[in-house]
């Protein structure tokens, strides 16, 4: 079983900051990839960051140059910094990771969504 619980969402003006953790916790042997998704109402769940175990990231087309992905592999804990924010990026962000657990299967989990409103 592998858990991910994720903090720092919250209610920002446009142009504000806010940043986003989830940390991994469980049966964990090594996480491959951590990343972000947002799913906003009506509309489906969408990839926003995705940064791999070599630090190889991946942006949507939507966030890059706003939003920064790290990860710290020692404490499984991956980050989202998320500057100049707008309205258009309301939505419940969810933390996905993805590696081999101690017993060495695959897993795949999300964490259970945090809210990030952007609104003045």
């Amino acid at each position: 079983q592998v858990q991910l619980v994720e903090s720092g969402g919250g209610l920002v003006q446009p142009g504000g900051s806010l940043r986003l953790s989830c940390a991994a916790s469980g049966s964990i042997r090594r996480t491959i990839t951590m990343g972000w998704y947002r799913q906003a109402p009506g509309k489906q769940r969408e990839l926003v960051a995705a940064i791999t175990s070599g630090g190889s990231t991946n942006y949507a087309d939507s966030v890059k140059g706003r939003f920064t992905i790290s990860r710290d592999t020692a404490k499984n804990t991956v980050y989202l910094q998320m500057n100049s924010l707008k309205p258009e990026d309301t939505a419940v962000y969810y933390c996905n990771a993805d590696g081999i657990s101690t017993t060495r299967d695959w897993f795949a989990s999300w964490g259970q969504g945090t809210q990030v409103t952007v609104s003045s």
